[in-house]
């Protein structure tokens, strides 16, 4: 089996394809911010986890301890819109700075190594009516989307003038549990606290989910595509959904689990919308997927299963903080 980094195995998606990369097989290794036990490591199938900067020096360090990758893994980076517009120059040198630093010590140290590079939706911006192929031409939106294509650029550089063999990944939507931040989360922790629950935006905007069981077999899967020529695959399931219509689905396995659940008509109360936007989050993100699905891959769990999973996930693991 194979040798593999990933960088940014801390994260909600790292964590995931490391455990499961782990159980295909593969000797996993990762780094990154973050601290991790030995024993916290090896749960989420590390060999060896290193809490560090994503540099030139930190990457050399790690290579004279675990053996060289066939594959390396990239979710170092920005992943917050709001961040982003926060702290442009820190989401800057997290997405843009790791991958240079990274794609040169390949170049250096290890020109045999396979990248993944993960990116984002974000790249293609507010302007699409329709499902996103991925030969669309990029217009990012929003600051973070800025930065993640200028990632993608960087990647196009190692991969046409010193022949880096790179496949990137546009995520959209990805959600599960385990999953701290974002819609999902915002939702259930309001719905924890507050009898009205108010939601930003119009909840007319479009996304399309992908959960993370079926996110992380996606990207284990192209692995097998790196090349010079760059490919590139969106992540998705290609199914669009309004906000609104998750907010419901959330309320209705919410409602479905407490035995004090009200009627349908007063559930649909407890949810507002602000008609606000959040600055760079776009009206539509919707995938055509037909790209993915001709590797002979297709997302296996149904959204409704999936927000169910997350909503007992977040009962079960959050009400103690909640309630103590």
């Amino acid at each position: 089996m194979a040798v593999i980094w990933i960088t940014g195995a801390h994260g909600f998606i790292g964590r995931a394809l490391s455990r499961h990369l782990a159980d295909l097989g593969h000797e996993v290794y990762g780094i990154g911010h973050g601290h991790w036990t030995v024993q916290q490591a090896q749960a989420a199938g590390l060999r060896l986890w290193l809490n560090s900067e994503v540099s030139a020096a930190s990457l050399g360090q790690f290579s004279m301890s675990v053996p060289r990758p066939e594959t390396i893994y990239h979710l170092a980076g920005g992943s917050s819109v709001g961040a982003a517009l926060q702290n442009p120059y820190d989401d800057f040198h997290r997405t843009v700075g790791t991958t240079q630093e990274l794609l040169e010590w390949i170049r250096q140290s290890s020109p045999s190594s396979g990248l993944v590079a993960v990116s984002s939706a974000a790249v293609y911006g507010s302007r699409h009516t329709a499902p996103i192929s991925e030969s669309a031409i990029p217009d990012p939106f929003s600051t973070y989307g800025f930065h993640k294509l200028m990632m993608e650029n960087v990647c196009r550089n190692y991969s046409q003038n010193f022949g880096v063999r790179i496949v990137i990944a546009r995520l959209f939507s990805v959600y599960g549990p385990g999953l701290q931040k974002q819609l999902l989360w915002d939702l259930c922790t309001k719905l924890m606290r507050d009898p009205v629950v108010e939601l930003g935006g119009t909840g007319l905007e479009t996304r399309d989910w992908i959960h993370i069981h079926d996110a992380r077999r996606a990207l284990a899967a192209l692995r097998e595509h790196v090349s010079v020529d760059l490919p590139i695959f969106n992540l998705a399931a290609g199914l669009s959904s309004s906000v609104f219509s998750i907010a419901e689905a959330v309320l209705h396995q919410w409602f479905s689990a407490d035995l004090s659940a009200d009627t349908d008509d007063s559930r649909r109360q407890r949810v507002q919308f602000s008609g606000v936007c959040r600055p760079g989050d776009p009206e539509q993100l919707v995938a055509d997927v037909s790209r993915l699905n001709a590797l002979g891959y297709s997302c296996s769990i149904p959204l409704a299963q999936g927000l169910g999973d997350y909503v007992a996930w977040f009962r079960k693991h959050q009400q103690i903080s909640f309630f103590a």
